[in-house]
């Protein structure tokens, strides 16, 4: 008899507990950052979350078209780091806004920041593990 309400009262904290948990990382809900991040950062998927969602903040997927298409952050906008023109159409976003920039794991976002700096962008920062730690952390992606 003790064992069973043992066990009751264990399965009833770890409910409570998962219950009140952050959870996976949204663009929806959750908190928002008090303020831009360090240009350049890398941040977790929970942080990239709330700095995403300051005001005058742009997602951008740096992947390919290919791999948009297959699953991308909710309100992204596409420009393929590997394309020869990266550098061109990247430099017609406004440079006034800040961005949050990521790739699937994180190597070709830095590259892309580097370019990005060099064409007189100031605020940006990426998504640490790319878009692959932001599924494993159980964040929402969409597709088409």
């Amino acid at each position: 008899m003790k064992l069973i309400r043992l066990a009751t009262a264990l399965v009833a904290a770890s409910v409570l507990l998962v219950g009140c948990s952050s959870g996976s990382p949204s663009l929806n809900s959750g908190p928002t950052a008090a303020a831009a991040p360090a240009p350049g950062s890398s941040l977790t998927s929970g942080d990239f979350a709330a700095a995403a969602k300051l005001p005058d903040t742009v997602l951008l997927d740096v992947r390919t078209p290919e791999e948009f298409a297959a699953g991308h952050l909710a309100g992204a906008q596409n420009v393929d780091v590997e394309a020869a023109d990266f550098a061109q159409r990247v430099g017609t976003l406004d440079k006034a806004k800040s961005y949050a920039v990521y790739c699937r794991s994180a190597n070709r976002s830095k590259v892309a920041m580097t370019v990005m700096q060099q064409v007189g962008f100031t605020t940006f920062f990426d998504l640490d593990g790319g878009i692959n730690a932001w599924k494993s952390a159980g964040g929402e992606v969409v597709t088409g």
